[in-house]
């Protein structure tokens, strides 16, 4: 930090176990990249490049290797996964995840509908080769989940290999934990929590609202994703007290840490 400031909150530190910020690259430039990474780096501990982007985007290895110069892991979207899946081409994603040298990558069903069995299988085969985050929740705003299912899908996952699990809400914020209006489901976040640890849960948050919702139920070390880039400093900023939505909630007070495990 740029100077010495008492009664901030302890953040995990990179290589982070929990606390991470996920970044979605929507496409930005091969400059945008750098110049952003100068300035944010110590606070992006993954970047997704989002949904399908990856198989559209010019100088995707320069960019890859941008990301990894500052040692900061990518992976491709969910929504990219389901696109090879659905062709039958799940072994060509494979292969194509080795060729650009990837140790993450997303396995999702938010697109098409996966028996989720199947969806499994694929987390276990490929957690041998690689970190795999999965996500859970639906892109479609009319399928809604009772609680129940989100924490039997989340804890088999887990199971089946998943590092962690992603709360799904797409880029907007207004499906999944989310109602279309991007208010928190908070019955269902809270039911969750009781069940999964909140280590192993990365929050789709692009609103403000909703990461502040977050930082004030589980402290400055949530995993929180789908940010935008030019968010991450003001995140930053907001999980330890520097913004006027979080300046309280630290101030003369330990870091709240609530931690549920299985």
């Amino acid at each position: 930090m740029n100077f010495h400031l008492n009664n901030l909150p302890e953040r995990t530190q990179k290589p982070r176990v929990y606390g991470y910020t996920m970044v979605m690259d929507k496409g930005m430039g091969l400059e945008g990249t750098r110049d952003f990474l100068s300035v944010a780096a110590p606070y992006v501990d993954i970047v997704k490049l989002g949904f399908g982007t990856a198989f559209v985007t010019n100088h995707l290895r320069e960019k890859i290797e941008i990301y990894r110069e500052y040692g900061i892991p990518v992976y491709f979207g969910g929504t990219l996964f389901e696109a090879f899946l659905v062709r039958n081409q799940f072994d060509d994603y494979v292969d194509m995840v080795k060729e650009y040298g990837l140790n993450h990558v997303e396995v999702s069903d938010g697109s098409i509908v996966i028996p989720h069995v199947e969806k499994c299988g694929y987390i276990e085969k490929l957690s041998k080769i690689v970190t795999v985050l999965s996500e859970v929740g639906s892109k479609d705003a009319a399928h809604i989940m009772p609680p129940y299912k989100w924490i039997e899908l989340m804890k088999a996952e887990l199971e089946a290999g998943s590092t962690y699990v992603i709360a799904e809400a797409r880029e907007a914020g207004n499906v999944g934990i989310y109602r279309g209006s991007g208010e928190v489901r908070e019955g269902l976040v809270q039911e969750i929590l009781t069940r999964i640890p909140y280590e192993q849960i990365i929050w789709e948050a692009p609103q403000k609202a909703q990461q502040v919702y977050f930082l004030e139920l589980l402290g400055a070390n949530v995993n929180l994703g789908n940010l935008a880039p030019a968010e991450i400093i003001p995140l930053e900023a907001m999980r330890i007290g520097l913004r006027g939505d979080t300046f309280d909630l630290f101030l003369n007070k330990k870091q709240k840490v609530k931690s549920n495990h299985l």
